[in-house]
């Protein structure tokens, strides 16, 4: 597993550590032109809930391997949280803010791996 696999993994523990919905791993490393080697995208219900996951996702990573995210925006609404991981974006959606950007949508040449949900 490579160090940018083993940080996905982790974003995607974090997420799953709050309930995050609908979690997409989009991956990268084959377009010439993309901005980075993965997109990490997932849902949540509410703006608490959307806190809640990007708050898990960067204490289950800095704590679990040390990594801490070079920037982030969003927590201030909690409608859309953008965390910036290197090689790595996470993004954190209300479904509705989702479903109007539609980022999937944008990469469906790359390689998308849907995770099934936690109940």
């Amino acid at each position: 597993m490579t160090e940018n696999e083993q940080i996905v993994a982790k974003i995607v523990e974090g997420i799953q550590e709050r309930k995050g919905k609908t979690i997409a791993v989009v991956n990268l490393t084959r377009l010439k032109e993309s901005p980075c080697n993965y997109f990490v995208i997932c849902e949540g219900d509410s703006n608490v809930h959307v806190n809640a996951i990007g708050m898990s996702i960067k204490d289950y990573v800095r704590e679990q391997i040390n990594i801490k995210p070079y920037a982030v925006d969003g927590f201030e609404n909690c409608e859309w949280i953008a965390m910036d991981y290197g090689q790595i974006i996470v993004h954190v959606f209300q479904r509705h803010v989702r479903a109007f950007y539609d980022i999937e949508h944008l990469w469906a040449d790359a390689k998308i791996q849907r995770l099934e949900n936690i109940l």
